[in-house]
């Protein structure tokens, strides 16, 4: 049954990476064969794989999608650029390289990574060009901050569903996670783009004279003010936290307990903060409310392909369940002679080399490992933080972040490589030291 298992996740990479199918198809055909495989009567399948969708989406769909109408309030709204341009004010052009880590990080949290990729390019640039440092060296710390928040912290698609998948906290894994984040960040951004400064292996040639972001970087000037995208920005963070905070202190059941708890539901969360960023970064602002409800309706446009992995992913989660492998496969895992959370990081390390997608990588190993859960008693949410260091790592050729990478900064395959892919596996390894650490004391 185990080789069975191994051979449906090759199958699945096979169709993904080589037949290039889309992955809701590919997981839905390789649930099906599994549940032909795995003896399952024929009446039941379809009500297995309804379920597996279900059961996944149901608490999801809200989360990401309000996450993403608010990341594109913070995009459009030029907040944050503000947001940077007050960090390295702030920090000075000694700490750079510091400045734009943590505006990754913080701009990161409300951005999906792709979105967060193509926002701050410009401003990349603009501040390269104006400081006189390369591209690549600005740039670095920022996509390293961007790439921790989309692996380790919700709401972004991948720690949301692992959440709800180990029936984790959102508010502990939000704690955790910013503690493992900030530690990965310092070393896979500044710390390696120093090394890499040092060693003579970031390519030295500034901006392009004729940047082709010009109208990006005009547009910059009608940005918010630092104080309201800060406070913007960050208020799902203060909420999730403040609430998880009380929560602990009214621990006993009571209308208060109830209230604190609804409150700090990450779908209620995410509305009170689209709402309070429609009027702070577009009311207040002069931009019209209809106007704002066009940009959120295609922010739900480009979510839409997220959805059908995470749908596909439930659906194979499921026929593993119905079928009964989860149990053995619990019980294999559970005999080797590794710590549950490195098991859970190395098959989302494995998924993610053979596939390039860090949601998918994280998404089926947390299907894999999920049996495991109950018989050791690992914490969920390091889980959830473990796995998703494992889907960071090792971003070569077959993932889109490296070429866009590659192509914006106009490196060769081999600086892409040392820079990025270096980058990509150093912030996996040392949040995997984190879980651990987290593990013994927590």
């Amino acid at each position: 049954m185990v080789l069975a298992v191994v051979a449906l996740i090759a199958l699945l990479v096979v169709l993904i990476a080589w037949g290039k199918v889309p992955p809701f198809l590919a997981f839905l055909v390789v649930a099906l064969g599994g549940a032909v495989l795995f003896g399952m009567p024929l009446a039941q399948i379809p009500k297995s794989l309804e379920k597996g969708v279900g059961d996944m989406l149901g608490g999801l769909v809200a989360i990401i999608c309000l996450g993403a109408m608010f990341g594109r309030a913070i995009a459009d709204s030029g907040a944050a650029q503000s947001i940077a341009r007050a960090l390295i004010g702030a920090v000075g052009l000694r700490f750079i390289l510091l400045a734009m880590a943590m505006t990754g990080l913080i701009v990161g949290i409300p951005l999906f990574y792709s979105v967060g990729f193509v926002v701050m390019i410009p401003l990349i640039f603009s501040i390269a060009k104006r400081a006189d440092l390369p591209p690549v060296y600005v740039g670095l710390p920022l996509l390293s901050g961007l790439s921790v928040a989309h692996g380790y912290l919700p709401p972004h698609p991948s720690p949301a569903a692992l959440v709800t998948l180990f029936g984790a906290d959102t508010g502990l894994t939000l704690g955790y996670g910013l503690i493992v984040a900030i530690a990965a960040l310092m070393v896979g951004g500044p710390l390696l783009t120093l090394v890499l400064k040092r060693v003579n292996l970031l390519p030295l040639g500034g901006p392009p004279a004729d940047s082709p972001f010009a109208a990006e970087e005009a547009a910059d000037a009608k940005a918010p003010g630092p104080i309201n995208s800060f406070t913007t920005a960050l208020l799902p963070v203060v909420l999730i936290a403040a609430t998880t905070a009380l929560l602990v202190a009214f621990r006993n059941p009571s209308p208060t307990h109830d209230l604190i708890g609804f409150l700090g539901n990450p779908a209620v969360v995410l509305t009170l903060c689209l709402i309070y960023a429609t009027f702070s970064l577009g009311v207040l602002r002069g931009i019209g409310i209809p106007v704002q409800m066009q940009r959120y309706g295609d922010a739900l446009k480009d979510v839409a392909s997220i959805l059908l992995i995470l749908a596909g992913a439930g659906a194979l989660k499921q026929v593993f369940v119905d079928s009964g492998v989860s149990a053995t496969l619990g019980g294999w895992l559970g005999s080797l002679p590794l710590h549950p959370l490195v098991l859970g990081w190395l098959i989302a390390v494995v998924i993610r080399v053979a596939l390039g997608s860090a949601t998918i990588a994280g998404l089926t190993a947390a299907g894999l490992i999920q049996p495991l859960m109950a018989t050791t008693g690992v914490d969920p949410n390091l889980m959830v933080l473990a796995i998703g260091a494992g889907s960071l790592m090792f971003s070569h050729v077959n993932d889109p972040g490296f070429w866009l990478f590659k192509e914006y900064f106009g490196l060769t395959l081999k600086e892409t490589l040392l820079s990025w892919t270096v980058m990509e596996s150093l912030v996996g390894i040392v949040g995997l030291i984190c879980v651990l650490g987290l593990s013994l004391v927590v």
